[in-house]
């Protein structure tokens, strides 16, 4: 079975590495979110891509979910003697990542050739591709004006009242070839659970994405668990756009394409609502911590899947 996850922020890449841990490497492609990237003292950072690939290369943060296990500040202290902003927490590590990532786009290749290239350096066998080459970035509309992602989530901490999500650049876009291709070859899609407005939404909003979804077998992981979000801001933002934040408000987010929803136990009761939209709903536990936690949602859902 060919499988394509997509991903985007912590809980993405903890689906992503159970898959990796269920599956044959050859048969998984991760998708990933790339509405988050921005320019930091001249050098592009891919937060989504990076804890996709870290993840996988076993060697993220299992504190944080992001940046490297074991990273120094030696840089960033550095840079705030000379006065620059140190508001984007980089580990020294972390840096070089994105040093050569920048080098390698002003060489000429695209940003999936460079993840290509820093997956392989890392030992990542399975395939993780960038939802675009062409630059998409999320700007957060707010009861504050417009702010471009990171400034809204780390500098902000996410704090001002959300409105709308719009996303600069989307127009030049496309999904890059190798996702395309293989959304094109997947026998089984899953969203992860990330958030649905920040995470997915950007990969959802490129041109074909949806259509291309209609002729797939598709599941969704609800990032939210009574209520409240597994990680980040997205039970926030659901109530702030005016949706009652839990499991089932997820679900509507991606009716039109879902054949198959998975929630937890604690949101049992969502299941007849969410088969009532026409969707086959998986209860077990959704909290993957741990590694051996993702590798059983994984099996899980590929044995329901194959049911």
């Amino acid at each position: 079975m060919r499988i394509v996850v997509l991903a985007g922020g912590v809980g993405g890449a903890r689906m992503a590495d159970g898959f990796a841990r269920a599956v044959l490497p050859e048969d998984l492609t991760v998708i990933v979110n790339t509405g988050d990237d921005f320019e930091w003292h001249g050098l592009l950072v891919c937060p989504d891509l990076d804890t996709v690939m870290y993840t996988l290369a076993g060697i993220a943060n299992p504190e944080t979910g992001w940046g490297i296990q074991g990273d120094t500040w030696g840089a960033l202290e550095m840079l705030g003697r000379y006065g620059g902003e140190t508001w984007f927490r980089i580990g020294d590590r972390d840096l070089a990542t994105h040093v050569y990532r920048t080098f390698l786009l002003r060489q000429g290749l695209r940003l999936s050739e460079v993840t290509a290239r820093l997956c392989r350096a890392l030992g990542v066998r399975a395939a993780i591709w960038p939802m675009s080459d062409e630059p998409v970035r999320t700007i957060v509309e707010t009861e504050e004006g417009p702010l471009p992602f990171q400034e809204y989530f780390v500098r902000r901490g996410c704090q001002p009242r959300v409105r709308s999500f719009r996303w600069e650049g989307l127009e030049g876009a496309r999904l890059s070839p190798e996702a395309r291709a293989a959304l094109e070859g997947a026998d089984l899609v899953v969203i992860a659970p990330s958030n649905p407005y920040v995470s997915i939404g950007p990969i959802l909003a490129l041109p074909g994405v949806r259509e291309l979804l209609q002729d797939r077998t598709v599941v969704a992981v609800s990032p939210i668990i009574g209520g409240q979000a597994l990680k980040g801001p997205a039970a926030k933002m659901m109530a702030e756009l005016g949706e009652a934040p839990s499991a089932l408000g997820v679900a509507r987010c991606y009716r039109s394409f879902l054949d198959g929803f998975v929630l937890d136990r604690a949101d049992a009761a969502l299941a007849p609502a969410v088969e009532a939209m026409g969707i086959r709903p998986l209860v077990t536990d959704i909290v993957i911590l741990d590694p051996s936690a993702r590798a059983r949602l994984a099996e899980e859902i590929l044995r329901w899947v194959a049911s």
